[in-house]
C-alpha cells in the first residue's frame, strides 16, 4: 500500500480533534487523453477542538507545489512526506487549508483509473476510493467518520462528460462545476469522466421523482440492456423505501459500467460504478442476470446503509457489506415482481459455500473483526465480511422476526442520518423493537470465530416410528493458527421432513421451527409418528452452520438428490455434499458419482453452474492423483453428453457447452471444439458467439492446438478490451516453456500491465493440466512475492500473491516451502495472512486426496 498506514488510534485522535465542514476540489483533467499527471487543488475547511494542536491530512502525489494553512504558506519540503502533510499550530475553531499538487492517473483500478478503449482509442476515467484512495486524487482526512460536503470542479477535454455524486451540471468552457454533496465520507465520493454513452429515465412514485442514469463506453452501447437494468433498480427503490421507511437520500441515481474494475461494484453516493462485464456482449444464462441484479440491489441498499449512515471505523465493514448483501437477496426473494424469487437458493449454493470455506482457514476471525489499521481492512473484504455476515443477519431476522428487524432499521436510519455509528447503535434499536436481549446473541455470533456442525440423532422403534429426536451441536477446533476458542451458539432453525410421493419426488410433509442451543436440543415429535424418508436440519437455510444428514436420510438423498420438488433443499443437500468432499468425509469419486446422478434433474441453472465448477475443482485438486485422469475423462464425457442432450438454445445447453470447453481433453473432443469454432460442425441451438468462441480458443491454446498467429487472428475478430484480455489469457495458457516465461516476466518482472490484463495473464498461466510445466515456478514465486508485495499497489500485489501461489502442487514439499518462506521472509500481517490461507488450501487438498485414495481400496 503506498503511503503511511493509518492506524485506528490515529484515526480516533484525529476524529477527537477535528470536525470537517467542506471540501472544494478543483481538478484539471484536460490532458487525460494523453495521461501522465493532472493538477489537483484542494481547499478544505475544518474546525479544531484545540488551539495550537497538530494533525495531518493525507495525500498520495508525485509533487506538491503549495500548502497554505489559514493564509500562511508552509514549507512543502518540511511538511509533506510519505503521503502525509503535517498541519501544526491549528487555530481553535475554524481553519482553512489549501493544497496544490500534481496527482497521477493509475492503471490499477485504484484512485483515478485511466483506460484507453482499443475500439475508439478514447480515454475513460473513473475513481475508486475504498479504502484509502481518495488521497490519490485530492488531499483528504481519509477516514469514514470525518464526513463533509464535497464540491467538485473539473476541467475535461471537449466533448467529454463528467459525472459525480451531485447532479451533472451544464459545462461552461469544458469546466463542470458541481453543487456540494450532502455530508458523506471521502471513500464514497466519485468522478467518472470521458466520452461515455448514457441512457436516462426516472423513478416516479407518490410525487417523488429521482433522475436515473446508466452509462457505458460507446463500444458497449449496442449491448446495453438499459430497460432491464432500470426495472431491477425500480424494484429496489420500491422495496427498500418501504422496508426502510426513509426516502432515497440523494439527488439522483446514476449507474456507470466502467472498464477494468477490480470489484463487482462500488457504492459511491448517487454514482455507483459497476464492472462493465455486466454489460453482456454474448448470451449468458439467467444465473448471470440474477448475479447482476443482486449486485445492482446491493449497491442501491448501500445508499442507506453505508452512505446515509456510515460505520465509524472499519471494524464494522462487515455490517456495511452484510446488510447490503442480506437486503439485496431478500428483495429478490420477497419483492413483488421479482424475477428471482429463488434467490435464497443461489445464496445457499454460492455465498454460503464461500463463507464456510473462509471460516475454516487459519485467518478466520470474528464477523466483527479487530481492524487495527488500513492493512488489516484491505484483506478483510472476505467471505466472513460478506457471506457469513449476511448469513448471520438472516439468522438475526429469524431470531427477532422480520417485522421487528425492519422496524429497528427504520428507527436506526432516522436517528443517525448522515452520521456515523457503531454496531451497538443498530443492536440497541433492534432490542427496542423486538424485545430480545441481543448482547448475548451478539457475543456468540459476532465476536467469536469458527463454525458449528448440526447433526440429527434419531431413534425409532421396530415399526419405524420415531421415539426420540435430538439435534446435536458441535464446535470444532479452530484451524491451527486461528485466534479464539470454539463456541456453541444459539440457532433458530427449521427442520424439514420429506417423503417420496407416488411420482418418486421428495416432497416436504412437515416443518418444525425451534431454537437450538447447547450440545443437545430435544425436538418435540408426536409419539408414534412414522419416520420420514429425509430429515433436513436448517431447512429454509435460516442459520449458519454445517449440516450433516443421519444415515437413513443420507441414503435417500444420495439416491434422490435431484428429486426434491423445491430448489432450496436441493441446494442445501448439494452444499452439504460439497462441504463433506472438502473435509475429506466424502471421496471425490463419490462426489462425482453424486453429481452425475443428480445434475441432470437439477432445474436451477445457478446450482447447475456451481456444480460444474465444484466438480471440476474436486477433480483437479481433491482427487487422488493416480485416479484424476480417469475421473476427468468420466466428467468430460458427461459434459459432452449433457451438451448434446440439452434443449437447443437453453441456458442448460450454454452452461454445458462452457463446462465441456473447460475440460475437453482427448483428440476427438478437441477436434469438436475446433470444428464448432470454425463452423464446420454445429450443435442445434448453440450460438457460438464472441464469448463462447473465446472459451473454445483458450482451451485449444492451453492444449497446444492454437499458436500465436491463430490467437492473433481471433483477436483481430474481436479487437476490443474484452478481446485483448482473452487473447492475453490464451497466450499465457500455451503449453510451452517460452509462453510461461513470457507470461511470468510480464507479471512478476514488470509492473507495466494494467490490472485487468495482469489478471488475465495470471488466469491463463495457471492451467490445471500443466503441473510439470509450472513446477519450476514454485521456487521463483517464493523468491519474488515479497518484493512484488512491497513495490506494487494493494490490488496488483494481491493478484500476484494469490494467483501465482503454487496451489496446484498439492504436496508436503509445497507446505514445507511455504513454512520456510513464512519463517524467513518476515512478511507483514496482510501478506502473511494471504500466504497462510493459500497454504491451508494445499493442506486441505492433501487430506481430501488421501480420503479419495482410501475410498478406492475400501
Amino acid at each position: 500500500m503506498p503511503g503511511t498506514n493509518l492506524t485506528r488510534e490515529e484515526a480516533q485522535e484525529r476524529a477527537r480533534l477535528l470536525t470537517v465542514d467542506a471540501y472544494e476540489i478543483d481538478l484539471d483533467l484536460s490532458g487525460a487523453q494523453e495521461g501522465g499527471t493532472y493538477r489537483s487543488v484542494t481547499t478544505v475547511r475544518f474546525d479544531s477542538a484545540e488551539a495550537g494542536a497538530e494533525t495531518f491530512i493525507d495525500l498520495v502525489a508525485p509533487a506538491v507545489h503549495e500548502v497554505e494553512l489559514n493564509g500562511r504558506a508552509l514549507d512543502v519540503a518540511a511538511v509533506f512526506r510519505d503521503s502525509r502533510i503535517t498541519l501544526a499550530h491549528l487555530a481553535a475553531g475554524s481553519n482553512e487549508l489549501k493544497v496544490v499538487a500534481d496527482c497521477s492517473y493509475t492503471n490499477t483500478g485504484e484512485g483515478l483509473h485511466r483506460f484507453v478503449d482499443p475500439v475508439d482509442e478514447q480515454a475513460y476515467l473513473y475513481t475508486q476510493f475504498e479504502v484509502p484512495d481518495a488521497r490519490r486524487v485530492f488531499a483528504s482526512f481519509e477516514q469514514p467518520d470525518l464526513k463533509a460536503t464535497f464540491r467538485f470542479t473539473v476541467k475535461a477535454p471537449a466533448g467529454w462528460t463528467v459525472i459525480s455524486n451531485s447532479p451533472t451540471p451544464e459545462p461552461k468552457d469544458d469546466v463542470w462545476s458541481f453543487e456540494p454533496t450532502p455530508r458523506i465520507s471521502t471513500y464514497i465520493t466519485a468522478l467518472i469522466v470521458g466520452p461515455y454513452h448514457s441512457v436516462h429515465s426516472s423513478y416516479e412514485k407518490d410525487g417523488q421523482s429521482v433522475p436515473l442514469g446508466i452509462y457505458c463506453r460507446p463500444s458497449l452501447a449496442e449491448y446495453l440492456d438499459a430497460d432491464a437494468i432500470f426495472d431491477v433498480t425500480r424494484l429496489g427503490f420500491d422495496w427498500f423505501q418501504e422496508k426502510f421507511d426513509y426516502a432515497y437520500p440523494f439527488a439522483k441515481y446514476d449507474q456507470l459500467f466502467v472498464p477494468e474494475f477490480n470489484a463487482g461494484a462500488m457504492e459511491n453516493a448517487g454514482a455507483v460504478t459497476i464492472r462493465d462485464q455486466y454489460v453482456f456482449r454474448s448470451k449468458v444464462t439467467d444465473a448471470a442476470y440474477e448475479t447482476r441484479a443482486e449486485t445492482i440491489l446491493h449497491e442501491l441498499a448501500h445508499m442507506w446503509f453505508g452512505d446515509l449512515v456510515t460505520m465509524e471505523w472499519w471494524n464494522d465493514l462487515w455490517l456495511n457489506e452484510s446488510f447490503a448483501t442480506y437486503t439485496s437477496i431478500a428483495c429478490l426473494a420477497y419483492a413483488d415482481g421479482s424475477q428471482w424469487p429463488h434467490s435464497w437458493t443461489t445464496f445457499a449454493n454460492s455465498m454460503k459455500t464461500w463463507a464456510y470455506r473462509q471460516d475454516q482457514l487459519p485467518s478466520t476471525h470474528p464477523i466483527m473483526a479487530d481492524i487495527s489499521d488500513l492493512d488489516d481492512v484491505l484483506v478483510n473484504f472476505d467471505g466472513i465480511t460478506y457471506a457469513k455476515g449476511a448469513s448471520v443477519l438472516k439468522q438475526l431476522v429469524a431470531y427477532v422476526g422480520m417485522d421487528a428487524f425492519f422496524q429497528g432499521v427504520q428507527a436506526y436510519f432516522k436517528a443517525h442520518a448522515f452520521g456515523n455509528t457503531r454496531l451497538s447503535d443498530l443492536l440497541g434499536a433492534l432490542e427496542k423493537t423486538s424485545g430480545r436481549d441481543l448482547k448475548t446473541w451478539s457475543k456468540a455470533w459476532l465476536e467469536t470465530a469458527g463454525i458449528n456442525i448440526l447433526r440429527p440423532e434419531i431413534e425409532t422403534d421396530g415399526n419405524g416410528h420415531v421415539t426420540s429426536f435430538t439435534v446435536l451441536q458441535e464446535a470444532p477446533a479452530l484451524p491451527a493458527g486461528a485466534k479464539g476458542e470454539p463456541t456453541l451458539r444459539p440457532h433458530r432453525i427449521a427442520i424439514g421432513f420429506y417423503d417420496l410421493d407416488a411420482a418418486g419426488k421428495l416432497v416436504r410433509t412437515d416443518r418444525i421451527e425451534l431454537d437450538v442451543d447447547g450440545e443437545r436440543t430435544t425436538v418435540p415429535f408426536p409419539a408414534g409418528t412414522a419416520r420420514p424418508a429425509v430429515i433436513l436440519l436448517n431447512d429454509d437455510d435460516l442459520s449458519y452452520a454445517k449440516v450433516r444428514l443421519d444415515e437413513e436420510s443420507l441414503r435417500v438423498v444420495t439416491e434422490h438428490l435431484g428429486d426434491f420438488t423445491e430448489s432450496l433443499p436441493r441446494a442445501l443437500s448439494w452444499a452439504s455434499a460439497w462441504d463433506m468432499t472438502r473435509d475429506g468425509e466424502l471421496a471425490t469419486r463419490d462426489y462425482l458419482s453424486l453429481v452425475l446422478a443428480g445434475v441432470g434433474k437439477e432445474t436451477d441453472i445457478g446450482v447447475v453452474q456451481s456444480l460444474h465448477r465444484q466438480a471440476k475443482m474436486a477433480l483437479d485438486v481433491y482427487a487422488a492423483p493416480e485416479w484424476r485422469e480417469a475421473g476427468l475423462t468420466q466428467w468430460t464425457e458427461a459434459t459432452l453428453a449433457h451438451l448434446r442432450a440439452a434443449e437447443p438454445g437453453s441456458d442448460h445447453q450454454l452452461a454445458w457447452a462452457r463446462a465441456f470447453a473447460a475440460t475437453a481433453r482427448n483428440p476427438q473432443q478437441l477436434d469438436l471444439l475446433q470444428a464448432l469454432l470454425d463452423g464446420t460442425e454445429a450443435i442445434e441451438g448453440l450460438a457460438v458467439d464472441t464469448e463462447l468462441r473465446w472459451a473454445f480458443v483458450e482451451r485449444l491454446a492451453a492444449t497446444g492446438l492454437l499458436d500465436d498467429e491463430e490467437i492473433d487472428a481471433e483477436y483481430a475478430r474481436d479487437r476490443t478490451a474484452a478481446g485483448e484480455r482473452h487473447a492475453a489469457a490464451a497466450r499465457a495458457a500455451r503449453p510451452s516453456q517460452e509462453a510461461k516465461a513470457e507470461a511470468w516476466a510480464s507479471v512478476v518482472e514488470s509492473d507495466k500491465l494494467p490490472n485487468s490484463l495482469q489478471e488475465a495473464v495470471i488466469g491463463g498461466f495457471v492451467q490445471t493440466d500443466q503441473r510439470e510445466l509450472l513446477a519450476p515456478y514454485t521456487e521463483k514465486f517464493f523468491a519474488a512475492v515479497k518484493d512484488v508485495w512491497e513495490s506494487r499497489s494493494h490490488e496488483m500485489a494481491q493478484q500476484v500473491a494469490i494467483g501465482l501461489y503454487p496451489a496446484l502442487h498439492v504436496s508436503q514439499e509445497t507446505l514445507a516451502a511455504t513454512d520456510a518462506w513464512l519463517a524467513s521472509a518476515e512478511p507483514g500481517a496482510a501478506l502473511r495472512r494471504l500466504m497462510s490461507e493459500s497454504r491451508s488450501g494445499v493442506e486441505r487438498a492433501l487430506k481430501a486426496q488421501a480420503a479419495d485414495a482410501a475410498a478406492a481400496t475400501a
